[in-house]
This record gives structure tokens, sequence and C-alpha cells, in this order.
């Protein structure tokens, strides 16, 4: 088995292969046998994929921590609905109570349970006082902080000799909780318990919380006059909608309708602001559905969304490919295969303002009928929606799950690409010197491959690319590039390809004899050119993950994979690895000037848990947000490499002195 067959897809990773269908006759034999229900649906649909887990799946243990609306929702109306076909919502309800146990079950009469908040991780504390939001000088209001997503923090409140003071200031326990964003005194932050925050950034206590929105992506907020506040935050559910709220209340402003029907889309990257208009990307989960023999692989389409900051009305809808979806094969069941299909958009998109352009960066192709889509940089009109240009990087990249030996769907592409997606949001990055460069922009990105590109953002013309990481399915550049106005940083996961380094692997995980070896680590390239400054490879360090799901091989076991974006500031860049550690970075030579073990301690956190565990920094969880003199990061997100996830994240606040 390579390393790319083992490694999965990026949204896949917390649900996949949940449910292969079987018939209904075979489900009422077996509950008929006298197994209770929810038991006998896991014996019959899921325990192939959990007990114990494949490929990335969530063993049942893992599955254990989480809340039972997350079960239910991925089932019925995210990414797992496909694999679901044919059960019944009284089987639904029944395996998730079976490996959700202790869990409230949905009241009586409850028509959409998947729609009721999942029980929190403890207790909220409620500030005494909501002090009105204001414009802060040390805001980071959306996913990459500016609207070119460079993750660059020019006023952090803290200082470059401060960096190694910083300690924990106060935590919080969250169920699957994305990056937060800050302005003024305010932090917003989603999580999959169902719970939408907006907490006081100095202690942690909330301000208000909204239910019903099961949501990972990172909030936008900013000043409108469409709020009766004036300030208005944006978030993107799992239910493939768009919620707008009032940011000071906490009153729900508007819904958008469901912005994908297909039954396999779902929302990892976040939604912008940019005018008067949200822009919102659509992923998938169809690589997944794809190891169902009787599923007619594959017609998801990755898109674009443009709503009305006022309303949430739809205004544009593009599709990321263009070519017309057709019938290509039979399987030897007789399924009517078609594509091409692919193209997700994982990560945020980029506003460019000045050109009226936003880019998207997009993924594989899940077919093998050809298309100029997947693997692509896209930069689409603000007004219409009409693709001004795109630059497609890697073609036939055509993947999806269960094409290894033991599994083999009919499914598969022919040939099979590498998974090589895009992860992290594109940089529209202003060069700076001489008479050549001086305020001339270019746009950044980088690939699972491990290489990084520069572009020429009115064109799409290709001006430079750097080969960093060795690449996998893993990463390579996963979901994160960051910048500050000399450089570029690039994290290097190379996941895929550390697996030998973990204590009693199977061998079917360790390289391949003459396969290329990891690069984990943090780059710094010029932006102009693409030449790398300095490198510093991630260095083995100790950590414990409480809540693993990487098997019986590796408890306890790290991996040294750096997927998360990086964070700079004035003289510093942070990243974090999926081994738990946080570190700072002297930004003209890499040498680490702090480091911190997020997994290193336990935490009393804000909202009343007692020694709550850190785990590993994954990119879904966002990367490091410096604002309010602080650093805030969450630790043990559930991510694409199914190590160092605890069930319930931890965010963390940090301060100079804890301050």
């Amino acid at each position: 088995m390579t390393n790319a067959a083992w490694a999965r897809s990026l949204f896949i990773a917390a649900a996949s292969a949940v449910l292969l269908a079987a018939p209904a006759a075979s489900r009422a034999e077996t509950t008929a046998a006298g197994a209770p229900a929810g038991e006998a649906v896991f014996q019959a649909h899921c325990k192939l994929c959990h007990e114990p887990p494949i490929e990335r799946a969530p063993s049942r243990p893992d599955l254990a921590k989480r809340p039972r609306v997350d079960v239910v929702t991925a089932l019925t109306s995210g990414v797992m609905a496909p694999m679901a076909k044919g059960l019944s919502p009284d089987e639904i309800q029944s395996v998730a109570a079976y490996l959700t146990p202790g869990q409230d079950p949905p009241s009586a009469g409850d028509a959409a349970p998947r729609r009721r908040p999942a029980p929190t991780a403890g207790v909220d504390q409620m500030c005494a006082v909501n002090p009105p939001i204001s414009v802060g000088p040390f805001d980071w209001s959306t996913i990459g902080r500016d609207a070119d997503a460079t993750r660059y923090q020019p006023h952090p409140g803290f200082t470059l000799a401060e960096i190694p003071t910083l300690k924990v200031k106060w935590s919080m326990a969250l169920a699957g909780g994305g990056q937060v964003t800050v302005t003024g005194k305010w932090l917003f932050v989603t999580n999959r318990g169902g719970r939408f925050y907006a907490l006081d950034a100095d202690t942690g206590c909330v301000h208000w919380a909204a239910t019903d929105a099961v949501s990972r992506t990172t909030p936008s907020v900013i000043r409108s006059p469409v709020s009766p506040s004036g300030w208005v935050t944006v978030i993107g559910l799992a239910n493939k909608t768009a919620r707008a709220y009032d940011a000071q209340t906490g009153q729900e402003l508007w819904r958008s309708t469901v912005l994908d029907a297909h039954p396999a889309a779902g929302m990892a990257g976040a939604p912008i602001i940019a005018g008067d208009r949200v822009f919102v990307p659509m992923s998938s989960g169809e690589e997944g559905s794809a190891i169902q023999k009787t599923y007619p692989c594959c017609s998801f389409r990755g898109s674009l969304t443009a709503l009305d900051l006022k309303s949430g009305h739809v205004l544009w809808r593009t599709a990321m490919i263009d070519e017309p979806l057709r019938p290509t094969r039979k399987t030897e069941l007789g399924v009517q295969l078609q594509g091409p299909a692919g193209a997700a958009i994982w990560s945020a998109p980029t506003a460019d303002l000045k050109r009226g352009l936003v880019y998207v960066a997009t993924g594989d192709s899940y077919t093998d009928a050809p298309t100029k889509g997947d693997d692509a940089i896209v930069a689409l009109d603000m007004k219409t929606g009409k693709v001004r240009w795109r630059t497609q990087v890697t073609a036939g990249d055509n993947y999806t799950m269960g094409c290894e030996p033991q599994f083999r769907s009919p499914n598969c592409p022919n040939p099979r690409g590498p998974d090589y997606d895009f992860g992290a949001s594109p940089i529209l990055f202003t060069l700076k010197g001489g008479p050549k460069t001086g305020g001339r922009q270019i746009l950044l990105s980088g690939q699972k491959s491990g290489i990084a590109y520069g572009m020429d953002p009115a064109t799409g013309k290709l001006l430079w690319k750097t080969p960093v990481g060795a690449g996998s399915a893993l990463g390579g550049i996963e979901w994160g590039i960051g910048s500050d106005p000399k450089r570029l940083y690039i994290a290097i996961a190379d996941t895929a390809l550390l697996l030998g380094e973990v204590p009693g692997a199977p061998a079917a995980l360790v390289s391949a004899p003459g396969a290329s070896k990891g690069r984990p680590g943090v780059y710094a390239l010029d932006p102009a050119t693409g030449r790398i400054a300095w490198s510093l490879p991630a260095p083995k360090a100790p950590c414990h993950y409480a809540g693993d799901r990487s098997g019986d091989y590796a408890k306890g076991a790290c991996i040294r994979a750096q997927s998360a974006p990086p964070s700079a500031m004035p003289g510093a860049v942070f990243e974090g690895g999926l081994d738990g550690w946080l570190r700072a970075y002297d930004a003209a030579t890499g040498k680490v000037i702090w480091a911190f073990s997020t997994t290193g301690q336990t935490y009393d956190t804000a909202n009343a848990v007692k020694s709550h565990p850190g785990g590993g920094i994954d990119g879904m969880g966002g990367g490091p947000v410096l604002a309010n003199g602080m650093v805030y990061l969450m630790s043990g997100f559930n991510g694409a490499s199914r190590t160092g996830g605890n069930g319930v994240n931890v965010l963390l606040a940090l301060s100079p002195d804890g301050r």
C-alpha cells in the first residue's frame, strides 16, 4: 500500500466511510436476531470501517466522544448522507444513540433532531457586562486577518521581546472548534457542538451563544448598517447554508437557502465578506461516497456563491467545472458512472477589491473524465461570478477512496491521481522594494504536492513555482500559508511520509523502499521569485495525545507534521504542529525563539471543565490568531491525519506572563 493509497482526502477525515449500505432485508434479519437496534445497524453497516478503523475513519471510541447531533447530521444532511442511503430515520437515530452512550436523546416530537444543539463541553460562564463592540488596533476580524489573506498582524499588542514570556491566560473546551476572530475585546468562535459563541477576549466569559449552529468555519465580522448594532458576523453551517447575526446581540439576521443540494456537499472553507457581498465556498465528501460499490460516481462540483450581505439572497453561483456532466462507463454491477466531478473549494476565498476579483483554490477531480477545473487557482468577477481566468497546475489528478486491493471499488478512476488538492487560501501579496517591484502584486498559493506558486493576479500567468515539501495526500502544503511584508511562510506537513517514525506502526503505513522522505517544517520564501530564504525542519519533540485516534500501534505517539497555516507579526512567525507544539520563529532567520507544548499540561477551562487535555494542532482547526495582546489557538482538533484529536478541543488564550 502506497502512502497516497493510505492517506485520504481532507474533508472525509472526520467521517470517512461511516456506513456501507446493505439491503433492508439483512437489516431486518439482524434486528430480528435479538440485538438492540442501534447495535444491529452498526454491526451490519458500520463495523467494517470503524472496528477497527480503516484509513482515516473514526474509531468507535472516537465517535463516542462526539456530540450525538454530529453523528446524526453527518448521516442525514452531511457528507455521509450518500452512505446512509436506505437507512430509515429511526435506524439513524438508533445507531447514533448506540455510538454516543450517555448523551441525552432528542426530545419527544422533535421533527428535526439534527438541528438541536449538542451537549456542550462544560458550563457557559456568562459575562457580567456586554460592552459595545468597537474597532481595536489589534483586530483579526476574518480568517486571514485582512482581505488579502496575509495572516499578518502588524499590531499584535505584545512585543517581540515578550514572546518568550507567553503563558496560558484562559482556555475553553469546545467540540471541534474552528479558528477564532477578534474585534476589539470581542472574540467569535464556532464549533461542531452547535453553539456559536461571542466571548470576552480577555477572560473567555460568554457574551452570547447562538444555538442550532453546527459549524467549524471561521466567523467574519464587519461594521455594517444591515444590523441594529452596526456590527454583523457571518458563518457557514454544516447544513450547507450561511447565516448572519448581529455581532453585538447574537440576534439572527438571515439564513440563506441551501447553497448546494448535492447530498455529499459540505462547507470547510470560511465565508468571507467583501463590500456588500458574502462569498461562500463549497466542498464535498463525495470521494468517500465512491467507496460504496453501488454509488453512481460522481456528480459533485465545487462552487462559489455570492450572497447579498443585507438579505442573504443568492446573487450568483459559479461551478468550478465548466465541462458538462455526462455518462462515462458502467461498472460490472451495471452502475452508470458519470463525470467530470470534483474541484471542491476547501479554503476561504480571497478578495481583490481593486480588480473586482475573488480568488479560490480548487481540489482534485473525482473521475477520469477530463476537466480543467481541478487543482487550479481561479479568479472570478465579484459582480457577475464569471470566471476571468483559471490556472490549472496539475491535470488528471483523479482521486477517490476505496481503491486499495482489499477494497477496490469499481468507481476508481483510471488513471488515479496523487490527490494534490489545494487546501490553502491564496494570498494577494504586495511587493515592495525597487522600481521594478515596488507596488506590484503577486498571487501566492501552496498545494499538497509541496509546491508553492506565484501568479499574476490580473491574468493568472504562472510567474514561478518552487518545490518545498516532498508532497503527499496529506500535504505537502496542506491547510495554510502566511506572509509578512517581506516573506511568504510555508508550513510543510508531509504527514503520510512520516508514519515510519511512529513506533510500532504497521508495515502497510510505512513508506515503501525508495519513496520520498518527508520534509516537514517551516520555510520562508521570497514572494517575488520563490527562492527559499531559510528553512527549519520540524523537530522531534515529546507530546502526549490524551484522546488519540491513531490506533493501538501509536498510543501517545506523535507525528511532527506541520499542516496549520502560519501567522506572522513584526519580527516573528508562529506555527503549530500535529504534535501539539506551538513555536515562534525569528522571521529573518527561522531560529526558534519560543516553544510551548499544548499537550504538556491540562487546563481548567473558563467553561468549568477540569483537567482538559491538549492535542494536535491541525489546519482545519485554523492557525494561531494574534490579536488583543494575545495568541489564540485551537488544540486537539479532530483533523485529517487521524492523530492528536481529543473529541472535545481546547481553545487556548496566551498572553505575556499570562496577564
